[in-house]
């Protein structure tokens, strides 16, 4: 592997990566989980007033993974539905078609921008993200 794959950055997102709240406690709750290597997201969320009023998230994945969710977790609160799935879709896009990383809130998703070169990681990498828009979709926002 690339150490740009695990660089400093990631490396730190990742051991910031700790389970917060009860993710099934929250009107919003999604589960992912990667098929290739078993990682596992967690996401629970309530929207008020149009964003994002209360989260919690439980991270069992890869370092990847676990980057990703510490990115979300840092700025979840306050986001609209919209800025979730905008971030869910640039992150998409950055590493399957070579878009420019996200930028606003979720800006840090930069760092895992070398995932893109290693399309096996990319599913760990959106797990976090992805469960954050499916519990969106249960939360009806």
């Amino acid at each position: 592997m690339s150490a740009d794959l695990y660089s400093g950055r990631v490396l730190e997102l990742a051991a910031q990566a700790v389970a917060v709240g009860k993710p099934a406690a929250l009107p919003g709750h999604a589960l992912r989980v990667s098929r290739l290597c078993g990682s596992e997201v967690e996401v629970g969320l309530t929207v008020a007033d149009g964003v994002i009023s209360d989260f919690a998230i439980d991270p069992r994945a890869c370092a990847l993974g676990q980057a990703s969710a510490a990115v979300l977790a840092g700025h979840a609160i306050g986001a609209t539905p919209a800025e979730i799935r905008a971030a869910r879709d640039g992150l998409a896009a950055m590493l399957r078609q070579g878009a420019q990383p996200p930028g606003g809130r979720f800006w840090e998703l930069r760092y895992l921008e070398p995932v893109r070169d290693y399309p096996p990681r990319h599913a760990s990498t959106l797990l976090a993200f992805d469960a954050a828009v499916a519990a969106l979709e249960r939360a009806g926002a």
